[in-house]
């Protein structure tokens, strides 16, 4: 059999070369030049049309109104937290991508998970260990594994001729970074073998029904290793987060062809696995005995989820001619906008000093909704002035000064009467027309009004 000529081309114009250079010779961009696998030509390819006049064989174009809408049939993976992020359970034919850190417990997760799918006869790929090591973390977790399958091997090929012979209904490939085709003469993990691996993996999945997990490396910025066209290919891609200080790990959906975005599934990690968080709003509020400056409680939306997380603020004297901003679990420019608005519509100068935010428990806040915390928490550091435990504060803050409502307001008054919390500071258009039973809201329209209110 004759070997498959190999071809490169550049990532950014599509250029091809016949051998590898630095620099791409029509665009000029650097270090582009991938492996690819030229198409055969017209008169050896296994697609043929019927002509123009003539239908195609074996396709069929039907209108949309008769296809089904039916809802996509899913079965439980064992797990609250993680059928939550993959919006109510597996999808038949599906592919989840998920990546994370290394030791994060990403391979603990999926074999938790595949030992409660035992009847869709589960199959384990592993590129990376052996198959004792498998056995012995199964044995550690304490896992039935009686009808578990394990398969060691890296070449996509075989691993896609031992699938069609033992016909598993959910398989896990860990990971997509060790896997390669012999259609390609790179190393496994390039971008060239990581892209045609999975496409091949993905092309599996959909003519079977077979649902694939396929674990995936970051790189030290925290993004998947591998081409950006892997994130495109799959239908769900899931991220592991978590401190490295911390035993609380997080998994949050980014992309889901069949679910919520940004859904965020809370676990812990145990001598035996991950365990889900039943109240994953407690693990973000600080313990205090007594109150402080500096602390406010908020709301904050992750998915269609609801969590009480707690903001954290530090102001004090900065020495430098340059006062430092710092953030953590915030994003940075935010904070520097927050603070030229406290400055114009509160009056509140903090040229002179270094402000520290942080949010509790290691989650990221990403919405405008923690706006109105962040700058209470400031005022309640700055003058030493504290905000009540039982305040519940949420709120977007615009460049005028004015607190606009943030959506899903209902939900998170519910959630904050639900733990106990007695009054709610919120922007006029989230207080709700009928009063909460155990929760008094407030709603202000401006930002000296939330100032005036908290005092």
């Amino acid at each position: 059999m004759a070997k498959t000529k190999i071809l490169y081309g550049c990532s950014d114009c599509g250029a091809e070369a016949p051998k590898w250079a630095g620099q791409c010779g029509d665009c000029g961009a650097w270090n582009t030049l991938v492996e690819i696998i030229p198409m055969p030509p017209a008169s050896s390819r296994t697609t043929r049309y019927a002509g123009f006049a003539g239908e195609a064989k074996g396709l069929k174009v039907q209108r949309l109104d008769d296809v089904s809408a039916d809802d996509v049939g899913r079965y439980k993976t064992g797990s609250a937290e993680f059928d939550r992020v993959l919006g109510g359970g597996l999808v038949a034919g599906s592919v989840v991508l998920l990546g994370g850190d290394p030791g994060i417990g990403k391979s603990t997760l999926l074999l938790q998970i595949l030992t409660h799918l035992a009847e869709q006869d589960p199959l384990y790929i592993t590129g990376e260990e052996s198959l004792q090591q498998v056995s012995a973390r199964a044995l550690r977790l304490g896992l039935k594994t009686d009808s578990l399958n394990v398969l060691v091997e890296t070449r996509v090929e075989d691993i896609l001729n031992t699938a069609q012979k033992e016909k598993p209904r959910v398989m896990v490939v860990d990971s997509i970074q060790t896997i390669y085709t012999d259609d390609l003469q790179s190393a496994p993990g390039g971008v060239a073998q990581v892209r045609e691996s999975a496409a091949l993996l993905v092309r599996y999945a959909k003519q079977t029904q077979t649902t694939i997990f396929l674990v995936g490396h970051v790189t030290k910025e925290g993004t998947l290793a591998g081409p950006r066209v892997l994130e495109h290919m799959v239908d769900t891609v899931l991220y592991f987060e978590g401190e490295s200080g911390s035993r609380y790990r997080l998994i949050r959906a980014f992309k889901n062809r069949y679910g919520a975005v940004n859904e965020l599934g809370v676990f812990a990690m145990t001598d035996k696995g991950l365990r889900e968080v039943s109240n994953p709003s407690a693990i973000f509020l600080s313990q205090h005995g007594e109150d402080v400056a500096g602390s406010v409680i908020m709301v904050t939306l992750e998915g269609s989820r609801p969590l009480l997380v707690e903001v954290q603020a530090l102001v004090d004297e900065s020495h430098l001619s340059n006062p430092r901003r710092v953030t953590t679990g915030l994003e940075h420019n935010r904070l520097a906008m927050l603070l030229a608005v406290l400055h114009r519509h509160g009056g509140i100068v903090t040229h002179d000093q270094d402000v520290f935010a942080n949010v509790v428990g290691g989650v990221r806040v990403t919405e405008t909704g923690a706006d109105l915390a962040v700058v209470l928490a400031i005022m309640s550091s700055l003058r030493e002035r504290v905000v009540p435990s039982d305040v519940i504060v949420f709120g977007e803050i615009g460049l005028a000064g004015e607190i606009r409502p943030v959506p899903n307001g209902q939900e998170r008054l519910y959630e904050a009467a639900k733990h106990g919390f007695k009054r709610a500071l919120v922007a006029k258009g989230n207080a709700p027309q009928k009063p909460i039973k155990g929760i008094e809201v407030i709603g202000v329209t401006r930002l000296d009004e939330a100032l005036i209110a908290i005092d």
